[in-house]
């Protein structure tokens, strides 16, 4: 095992599942051998505020929060926080986001539109790009909350983590009753086609 830490950020809002997707990736990550260490920066995160989880692993981790312009993957729940995060990426890192945007409250009372030019922003910046309909895939695996599942589905095509070690963390981080549904939707998240450009 090489001393190269991997650094991705999960980034959206609150309840959509952030803190989930960490811990199931953290647990992948430690199952797989890695040494990995985790952190969340909580905005007003009970529903709609901003949530950004870092997840760093490798041999050996001392510090938990990915340093700015050095994430290796932004996987993205919503559109906007997506587009928010990019500073945090390094040149050339990559990015997963859901098709999803969430008015702000700003939006909601009328005071600004939601920009148009989020998705394109993203593209130009970082052509590493998935675009993914992480609702549409999720109601295909039998709850459209599972999104949260989909993208990390996705995300794990970009990592060096065998698919047991990810199917052994969905089993024993999330509930009992909804464990089946998260296996589908993330089998679904990782056969989508996501070729570095």
């Amino acid at each position: 095992m090489n001393n190269r830490i991997t650094n991705i950020l999960l980034v959206g809002v609150g309840g959509q599942g952030i803190l989930l997707a960490a811990e199931i990736l953290s647990e992948a990550v430690l199952l797989a051998g890695f040494d990995v260490k985790k952190s969340e920066i909580h905005g007003m995160s009970q529903r709609g505020g901003c949530v950004v989880s870092h997840v760093r692993y490798g041999a050996e981790v001392f510090s938990p929060t990915v340093p700015e312009g050095e994430g290796d993957i932004l996987f993205g729940f919503e559109l906007m926080e997506s587009c928010r995060s990019l500073p945090l990426l390094k040149k050339g890192g990559a990015v997963v986001a859901n098709d999803l945007r969430i008015a702000p409250p700003s939006v909601l009372m009328g005071q600004e539109a939601y920009p148009e030019w989020v998705t394109e922003r993203i593209r130009e910046r970082f052509p590493d790009f998935l675009l993914l309909d992480g609702q549409k895939l999720a109601g295909e695996a039998g709850n459209v909350r599972a999104a949260n599942t989909v993208l990390l589905g996705a995300v794990s095509r970009r990592l060096d983590i065998d698919e047991q070690y990810w199917l052994q963390a969905i089993e024993k981080m999330v509930p009992k009753k909804a464990v089946e549904v998260n296996k589908k939707a993330f089998l679904l998240g990782r056969s989508v086609d996501w070729s570095k450009p």
